[in-house]
């Protein structure tokens, strides 16, 4: 009786709080609202569409802004490889293998316009006179460095057991080539232009990154997926998203510790006209040749995070060996599109790594753009590219919406020298070439910001890297996971596998129902929804136990994962 009455009770003051919010007269002005608990205006919960497709929608934007809300560039890092213990199948995008019409995919996969390069004259017309000084002071100095070049390479040759391959033989040569070209042209016009006294010089570092496209056909096994449930079948044939990681290693890279000028206004950047007009590739990359791999998400612009390194790439010089692996039936023309697809990818993920480590990624987007310069050459030919990046949001419905696009523009491959004659002089010494190379060197990175608008999304000043934490254990927790998901190294134990004799007499045909049930497809168990925290911890033995050797609480490490 007593339940019944509170019952009755709680009842009868919910219809009266009732009456009074329906009491509330239409117009909001002429009502004096007594206690903050009501609003003149009736305030309704948002409505929401709770249908599947809608339902996965939304997680997805809850776990974005979980990673943007996270303090530190690790954290996030690690955050976006949780979803997979052994790492996700990606498509494998690489500066060793360009296949035959590939810049359609890659000018998809990257949101880029391409464009066509300013001549020098065309740009610095007012400052024609300057550069052709530059040149002329810097011509004897290239030159010498290009003989010499020739020389230490022939001396290696000699030194070599076995000559190398072709691809091997040009890589080699161009490696001695760029570093003499960049240190004589450093050497030459650093008296002059003080900004490159303050370049970090990378040599062959690790340029790799991670991100999402979307508006791809879904893969046969997804369809057939689909179609076998009844909530998913109206969905079966819409696009999805595929993940892509690049992975490139350029001759030499120069960074700076300020951003090198745009040379897109905001209003050119975001045309949605010109973003329809891109070229959209919906098929699986592995029609062109493309192969794809299981790893995890990494994003890594040639060095670690740092708060005082020079975070922002100004000039990265590209191989391209790889166009004597091509056949010849391509054609120069889709050899000159190869050169524009290798540029356009390498740009982009150089620039995206670089904004990983400033609280960007392929899911929170950026906010002011980023620019880099780009040369491809083999010793002798010269290509010449700029690149500016103005967003990231590339995946699901962005690739439709998004008004915002990158672009990139270059050149078609020129030559500096004709050749090197038997006397070991250079013959027919390209001006423009040099005129093209040195303009790289000379624009100065002048774009400076304040801390806040370069790392808006990460935390305050006192917050920003792993090493910033106070708690020495939590530090050393995310330094470590995130340099082992940085390292690629395989599980201690493999993804477990379905053999055949398994899938013929246990899966597809019910004829061992005796037998114990072990396997992890018998125990309903999905390998790839294992997460990344799904793994024994750390025991700590007794001796070492913070709170002495009988804390049972202290038994395993403490971890960190965001």
């Amino acid at each position: 009786m007593l339940t019944l009455r509170r019952g009755e009770q709680l009842r009868a003051r919910l219809n009266a709080a009732c009456r009074r919010y329906l009491s509330v007269k239409a117009e909001p002005k002429a009502v004096a609202v007594a206690d903050a608990e009501y609003t003149a205006e009736p305030e309704y919960p948002v409505i929401r569409d709770l249908s599947y497709k809608s339902r996965k929608l939304q997680t997805a934007a809850e776990w974005h802004e979980q990673i943007r809300q996270l303090p530190t560039v690790e954290e996030k890092m690690i955050k976006v490889n949780m979803p997979r213990y052994y790492g996700y199948k990606v498509v494998d995008l690489n500066d060793n293998k360009i296949p035959y019409n590939a810049l359609p995919l890659t000018q998809h996969y990257t949101r880029t316009v391409l464009e066509e390069l300013p001549t020098p004259q065309a740009k610095t017309e007012d400052k024609k006179d300057d550069l052709d000084a530059t040149v002329k002071m810097a011509r004897d100095d290239i030159i010498e460095a290009l003989e010499y070049a020739h020389d230490v390479y022939k001396h290696q040759l000699q030194l070599m057991a076995t000559p190398p391959d072709a691809v091997k033989r040009e890589q080699q040569l161009t490696q001695i080539i760029v570093e003499l070209v960049n240190r004589s042209a450093l050497q030459v016009l650093s008296a002059d232009y003080g900004h490159l006294n303050e370049v970090e010089i990378d040599y062959n570092p690790r340029h790799e990154a991670f991100w999402a496209v979307g508006g791809v056909d879904p893969p046969k096994n997804v369809v057939k997926s689909k179609e076998g449930r009844p909530w998913q079948k109206d969905d079966a044939h819409d696009s999805c998203d595929r993940l892509v990681q690049y992975t490139g290693q350029p001759y030499l890279a120069l960074r700076h510790r300020h951003q090198l000028p745009t040379w897109k206004s905001p209003e050119e950047s975001e045309n949605l006209t010109l973003a329809q007009q891109l070229p959209r590739f919906k098929i699986d990359a592995r029609t062109l040749g493309y192969s794809t791999k299981y790893q995890h998400a990494v994003n890594v612009p040639g060095y670690w995070p740092s708060a005082n390194a020079p975070n922002f790439g100004m000039l990265s010089f590209q191989s391209r060996a790889h166009l004597q692996l091509r056949p010849k039936s391509c054609g120069e023309r889709d050899d000159l599109e190869a050169l524009h697809a290798l540029a356009i990818q390498s740009s982009y993920a150089w620039l995206l790594a670089q904004a990983n480590y400033h609280g960007f990624n392929t899911y929170n987007e950026v906010t002011y753009p980023w620019n880099t310069q780009t040369v491809i050459t083999n010793g002798r030919e010269w290509s010449f590219y700029e690149y500016q990046l103005n967003t990231l949001l590339v995946h699901g419905a962005y690739v439709d919406t998004n008004p915002r696009v990158n672009f990139c523009r270059g050149t078609a491959p020129q030559p500096l020298y004709a050749e090197i004659s038997t006397e070991g002089k250079c013959v027919d010494f390209n001006d423009n070439t040099l005129r093209q190379l040195l303009e790289l060197y000379i624009r100065a990175p002048s774009i400076q910001r304040t801390a806040d608008e370069l790392l808006p999304y990460v935390g305050g000043p006192a917050l920003r890297r792993a090493a910033d934490y106070e708690n020495a254990e939590q530090r050393e927790f995310l330094e470590h996971t995130f340099k082992h998901l940085a390292s690629k190294r395989p599980r201690h134990l493999e993804l477990p596998e379905v053999y055949m004799w398994e899938k013929i007499y246990k899966i597809d045909n019910k004829t061992r129902a005796l037998e114990a049930r072990r396997r992890f497809f018998e125990r309903d168990i999905n390998p790839w929804r294992r997460t990344l925290d799904q793994h024994d911890k750390v025991y700590v033995p007794k001796a070492e136990r913070p709170g002495g050797r009988k804390n049972r609480e202290g038994r395993f490490k403490k971890t960190y994962y965001p």
